[in-house]
């Protein structure tokens, strides 16, 4: 027992990885799971060291990136926002708000109106005090009438927007007990007089300060002298790494290039780990692999066509192929077991050529090939799964002709403007965001160009409902409209598999994102 109280004093102190304690502590008798459990404990009560350079080797970078919250699609973006920029709100690697520049949130006239006291003493890297008016002045800018926000749906049923004294108001159209959720979105990073004057000056609140920004190139960060929460931000400098190859990522974690990266690659991930120098964390989430839609384009117009294609995934092959136990089977909507509201009555989609074939004739298709467009960029494993989906699409009858797309350019150009590619997303916290960003009609992220007036209508309807049971039976059915008429082929719900240095400590599971939901830069530290 001595020995293993002294091996907790280690952890606690940032002097043992969790691969070493796991390690002596089974010497000493004591089961992987229960040693896991114990470091994770001591883990969380070690005392940070400060100072170093810490570097993120990241999937999805291009040259086309942009610092503007707005234009933000991707990992390398997702990054560089959550580097220098704060939310009013977040959520935790519990699923709890976390408040960041609003100290607290209280609602009013039966969850109608939100009320968001914005925190003093917060300065813009630029030397400006953050104000309520500067919270308002970014709402502004990502709900007008031009903007291509990514947050643009789940601000669509906002009604009025003001600022009194400290505290900054939102005042709904309906009432929705999820608006500190929705809040959370990670476009939403408050900017000074909301990006007005220069939104791609990456000037923000966070514990680093943007020095270099060279799009597909390289990002670095210096540490924010006067950044309010002393908790946070332990590293001297932070640098993210665009390196889209799989292969080159995982030579640059092996070889000390970096400490971390992302998008690690399933059919290597415990190949990686066997290292003593490399921890694979594998988190289990809300995030899906998927091939989408466009809903109003010939011939992904025809209900027929999009039944057809979905039949005619193999996704037990898939998953098993591509995810190699790093995730789990879709079923053509964007809800997992993750969410909690989640309709588990809802039938699974199987692979049925023989159905598949009869919706495919029922199209009135004229049998030429269905260009499907692909990357690597849209998800490790990307060109495989859609040879797997070509394959048993064969076995229907269905010509599937695969365009393999650049890297550089993907996010820009392919997804959200071809009429069939392949995608990605990282899920949300709850329904209501998920839905609000990509499926609702007037979302600028509705990446299947799903326009279903009633799918509209049972959205706003849940946001009104307060009764849990209720909401969730409204969200069952929004499920079932996805699943049966929209444009959404999701044959998969992927973990997100990341890979640490054992140089480095803090490290906590968070299922919101990449590189722990975007937090790990402001909460690891050099052990």
């Amino acid at each position: 027992m001595k020995k293993l109280n002294f091996l907790a004093s280690l952890a606690e102190r940032g002097q043992v990885s969790r691969r070493e304690f796991i390690t002596q502590a089974s010497a000493l008798g004591v089961s992987a799971l229960a040693a896991n459990a114990l470091y994770s404990t001591a883990a969380r009560a070690a005392t940070p060291n400060k100072g170093g350079h810490f570097k993120i080797g990241s999937a999805q970078g291009q040259s086309s990136d942009s610092l503007d919250p707005t234009l933000s699609a991707s990992l390398v973006p997702y990054l560089n926002l959550n580097t220098f920029g704060e939310r009013l709100v977040n959520v935790d690697e519990n699923g709890e708000i976390e408040y960041r520049l609003a100290e607290s949130v209280e609602s009013s006239d039966e969850g109608k109106k939100w009320h968001f006291r914005i925190r003093k003493g917060v300065e813009f890297h630029n030397g400006k005090s953050l104000t309520p008016q500067d919270v308002l002045r970014t709402m502004e800018r990502h709900a007008g009438e031009d903007s291509k926000s990514g947050a643009l749906g789940v601000l669509r049923d906002i009604d009025t927007m003001s600022v009194d004294g400290d505290t900054f108001t939102i005042e709904l159209k309906t009432p929705n007990a999820d608006m500190p959720y929705l809040m959370t979105t990670y476009h939403l990073v408050i900017q000074p007089d909301g990006g007005f004057d220069d939104p791609t000056a990456g000037i923000g609140t966070n514990a680093y300060m943007l020095e270099v920004n060279e799009p597909g190139v390289r990002h670095v960060y210096t540490k924010n002298p006067n950044y309010w929460d002393d908790s946070r931000g332990h590293f001297d400098s932070v640098e993210i790494l665009p390196i889209n190859d799989a292969t080159a990522r995982n030579a640059a974690l092996q070889s000390g290039q970096v400490h971390a990266i992302n998008r690690v690659d399933p059919k290597v991930a415990d190949l990686l780990g066997r290292t003593n120098t490399i921890e694979v964390k594998s988190v289990e989430g809300p995030g899906h692999y998927v091939f989408v839609m466009h809903c109003d384009t010939p011939p992904f117009d025809n209900y027929d066509l999009r039944m057809a294609l979905k039949l005619a995934v193999n996704r037990e092959e898939m998953v098993d192929k591509i995810l190699r136990g790093y995730g789990s089977i879709g079923n053509d909507m964007p809800i997992n077991s993750s969410y909690p509201l989640y309709d588990d009555t809802i039938p699974q989609r199987r692979f049925d050529p023989e159905k598949a074939a009869e919706h495919y004739r029922q199209s009135g298709h004229d049998g030429t090939p269905i260009t499907l467009r692909v990357s690597d960029a849209a998800f490790p494993g990307a060109i495989e799964a859609a040879q797997l989906f070509q394959q048993s699409a064969q076995q229907a009858g269905i010509p599937i002709e695969i365009k393999r797309e650049p890297a550089d350019g993907y996010w820009s150009d392919v997804w959200n403007k071809q009429p069939f590619s392949a995608s990605y997303w990282t899920g949300r916290p709850v329904q209501d965001q998920m839905y609000s960003i990509a499926y609702l009609s007037t979302a600028d992220w509705n990446d299947t160009r799903f326009h279903n007036e009633e799918f509209d209508q049972l959205l706003l309807k849940a946001r009104a409902e307060l009764d849990p049971a209720k909401r969730k039976e409204i969200y069952g059915r929004m499920a079932r409209i996805v699943r049966d008429e929209g444009g959404l082929i999701a044959p998969m719900f992927n973990n997100f598999i990341e890979a640490v240095s054992t140089e480095i400590e803090g490290w906590k599971d968070d299922p919101n994102g990449t590189i722990m939901g975007g937090r790990g830069m402001h909460m690891m530290w050099f052990a």
